[in-house]
């Protein structure tokens, strides 16, 4: 579990290809007495596992079903990444909580400065827009940010100088594409309240509640 508060901007040294997987490599500065093999580290908001590590250096398993739900199979030597150690227990939650899990790639429509801010639109596929709310969370490329406008297929964000400045956002631009998570309670209520038999009622009710564990 992660909270979308980027640590670093690592850059990709290579992503290796094994089949239809990969081996990523990012250098970093991230403090390698503090990161075990086996450890998770969000890499644009995909939660990976550490599988070597080396002065400056951290290497990543990427599955195949990773390459295709995420914006990884765009990276090259060179690109810049956020990077951000798992949530230890005990932690401030100054983001949200971000599992790492992709849910889909948005492109950016439009980036404009306003008084010193930034202001981006994004096209998302609309079954993933229904998850957005306006002033909810939303984790672009594993930044935590919060959502100021939504459209059926769309969603607009503002970028404080400080955010644009300690993460990937400074680089993007229109027509870019961007890993988005979006927020966890959503899915779970929408999944709650679905029908489950044919003759089983929508809504929230005492019996769903005890069904499901709360009562």
């Amino acid at each position: 579990m992660f909270t979308g508060l980027v640590e670093e901007v690592g850059k990709v040294l290579g992503l290796d290809r094994a089949g239809a997987g990969a081996r990523l490599h990012i250098a970093s500065t991230l403090p390698q007495e503090e990161i075990a093999l086996g450890d998770s580290v969000a890499i644009n908001g995909v939660c990976l596992t550490v599988v070597e590590k080396s002065a400056g250096r951290l290497s990543f398993d990427v599955s195949p079903e990773t390459l295709e739900r995420t914006g990884f199979k765009l990276l090259r030597p060179g690109s810049f990444v956020n990077l951000e150690r798992a949530l230890r227990f005990g932690d401030r939650l100054g983001g949200h909580l971000v599992s790492g899990h992709v849910d889909c790639i948005a492109a950016i429509r439009e980036r404009r400065e306003v008084s010193g801010n930034y202001q981006f639109s994004f096209q998302l596929p609309a079954r993933y827009a229904r998850y957005l709310i306006e002033k909810g969370s939303v984790a672009i490329d594993g930044i935590s940010l919060t959502v100021n406008t939504v459209s059926d297929d769309g969603f607009t964000i503002n970028i404080i100088p400080h955010t644009a400045e300690h993460t990937t956002l400074r680089y993007r631009g229109p027509g870019d594409e961007v890993n988005i998570e979006t927020d966890l309670i959503g899915k779970y209520v929408e999944r709650l309240l679905a029908k489950k038999d044919p003759g089983e009622k929508n809504g929230v009710s005492l019996e769903l509640l005890a069904k499901s564990g709360f009562l």
